[in-house]
């Protein structure tokens, strides 16, 4: 939650932050895509570190270097000091999510991995429902001790991961084995279960270059990348969009007002992919329960391109495309640990996560050059429909060349 509040925060910063630095739509789309550059050439390297050295120490680390560097950006001074500070971001933040994702393959065994991953992913939404109202809440204490509220915001917002940074580090079980709050029965039974699956899934993999170069990761890879190019641009443009929204309508909402929007629109799609997750598990089917999704994105863009522009379109566009977003991820994160395992596992997680975030790039900048192009921001959610629409033909082509990636539940039960 801490760490995606402190990755999409600069998308209510720039209410106000934007004119004071001067930047435009496409220098802000820009700047909040660059984090991705330095996250993307770190990943892979970051996930088999921590593969090594275990999740609490690495994981501890990451948490506070990017808490130091999130707060920095309080500090900037102009257009370049805003470049710099996201690509340092991406640097420090790089390997967390993938090795998150990693860290649960550890734990959990495939027929119930859906589910968990939801309730991790839940965060994502979490982190817009409480911090939506809670960083505009910060924007307002514009002008205490000299400083803007975006300023205040940052700062305030990055210290928190520096200190849970350190009780990750104390705290933090690494694996199921040195579990000493789990009895001594359950214990083994975890253990020899996620064993179990890790031995069927070995004895069929590749080595490390073999995993980086198979056709299965770079077609999850470019799915990863249709959704990640969809999420981040609804991410880091609708507080924009909903003020550009009330002017239009001669209203000028308050980034308070703006913010609880958000968050109502986050809760839902919370719900969403909670729903969905378990589905998912209870069928025991993965591909269309990331192209379905993908798919009701794409469909949801699809007014803005030939209908007259409608404040009610927009909205209920963009509340769709982001239910959509959300509700894939839990199954797309469930199909990789069904086809790797140790090592190769960790890689292939990486690239997925390094390449599919090169998304996160690319939507944000896109969609900004295309508000300032337009005036408007219906091409850039067109875009993002366009993108989602890929990663549902994305999966289903992993089904053609997988089978057994669609029904991973049954694979795990017969195993």
């Amino acid at each position: 939650m801490l760490n995606f509040l402190d990755r999409v925060n600069v998308g209510y910063a720039a209410l106000t932050m934007n004119a004071e630095l001067g930047l435009s739509s496409t220098a802000f789309g820009l700047g909040a895509g660059l984090f991705f550059v330095g996250y993307a050439l770190f990943e892979v390297p970051s996930n088999l570190i921590l593969h090594r050295v275990g999740a609490r120490f690495w994981v501890g680390r990451i948490m506070v270097t990017w808490g130091v560097v999130s707060a920095s950006t309080a500090f900037i001074q102009n257009t370049t000091g805003f470049y710099v500070v996201r690509v340092l971001l991406g640097v420090a933040e790089a390997g967390l999510f993938p090795g998150l994702i990693l860290y649960l393959s550890y734990w959990f065994p495939a027929k119930e991995r859906a589910r968990i991953t939801a309730l991790f992913l839940f965060a994502i939404p979490f982190a817009q429902v409480i911090g939506a109202p809670l960083s505009t809440f910060i924007l307002r204490t514009h002008g205490w001790l000299g400083w803007s509220g975006w300023r205040w915001m940052f700062l305030i917002e990055g210290i928190p991961a520096v200190l849970v940074g350190v009780v990750v580090f104390a705290f933090l079980t690494d694996r199921p084995a040195q579990a000493g709050w789990l009895p001594q029965a359950e214990r083994d039974v975890l253990v020899a279960r996620l064993e179990s699956e890790q031995r069927t899934v070995a004895s069929n993999q590749r080595s490390l270059l073999g995993t980086l170069l198979d056709p299965r990761v770079v077609i999850l890879s470019l799915a990863y990348l249709g959704i990640v190019y969809a999420l981040y641009t609804v991410s880091f443009f609708l507080p924009q969009l909903i003020r550009d929204l009330g002017k239009e309508h001669g209203t000028t909402l308050s980034p308070l007002d703006i913010g609880l929007s958000i968050a109502a629109l986050y809760a839902v799609s919370a719900f969403g992919m909670w729903w969905w997750s378990r589905h998912s598990d209870r069928t025991g089917e993965r591909l269309w329960h990331i192209a379905g999704p993908a798919f009701l994105g794409a469909i949801a863009t699809l007014p803005q391109l030939y209908l007259p522009p409608s404040t009610f379109l927009v909205l209920a566009g963009v509340a769709l495309l982001s239910i959509g977003t959300f509700a894939a991820l839990p199954a797309f994160w469930s199909v990789a640990p069904t086809m790797f395992a140790g090592g190769a596992l960790a890689a292939a997680i990486g690239l997925i996560n390094s390449f599919g975030n090169l998304g996160g790039f690319l939507g944000p900048y896109v969609t900004g050059s295309l508000k300032d192009q337009t005036g408007d921001f219906r091409s850039g959610l067109i875009a993002a429909g366009g993108a989602m629409a890929f990663a549902g033909l994305a999966a289903l082509t992993l089904g053609k060349l997988a089978p057994r990636a669609a029904r991973i539940v049954a694979h795990a039960e017969s195993s």
